[in-house]
């Protein structure tokens, strides 16, 4: 059984109190080791506005999960988020070689990751 490594990214109904998010991300990384995958790393994004509504929510709950997993898990985990209703989006991708070289260099601070910037300039504008 190969496996391949994946980022899913996901939001969570913004309905839901702090544990219920803790409790619908715990459930997603079980799903993904329960189904042969190991975790790399789940970055919680916290509650974000969207562009626009969503089953008439204006924001949401993000997590980007990146991980390996045998292609079966995948079918797993996205049926399992189309059915529950928790979850209001998902998308996942299949790493290449390229993306996967890029990552890595992230990873280790050779290449700038741009979200950082990002968040360090919110940071220093919310203490202002």
């Amino acid at each position: 059984m190969t496996k391949s490594f994946y980022e899913l990214t996901y939001i969570i109904n913004p309905v839901l109190e702090e544990d219920q998010f803790k409790a619908a991300v715990e459930t997603i990384n079980k799903l993904i080791t329960d189904n042969g995958g190991e975790i790399d790393e789940v970055e919680e994004w916290g509650l974000r506005k969207f562009a626009y509504e969503i089953d008439k929510k204006g924001n949401g709950y993000y997590v980007n999960a990146y991980f390996a997993a045998p292609a079966e898990a995948i079918a797993v985990i996205e049926r399992f988020m189309r059915i529950e209703d928790n979850y209001l989006r998902y998308l996942t991708l299949k790493y290449d070689a390229k993306m996967l070289r890029h990552r890595e260099l992230v990873k280790t601070n050779s290449v700038p990751n741009i979200f950082a910037v990002e968040e360090e300039e919110e940071a220093e504008e919310a203490d202002a």
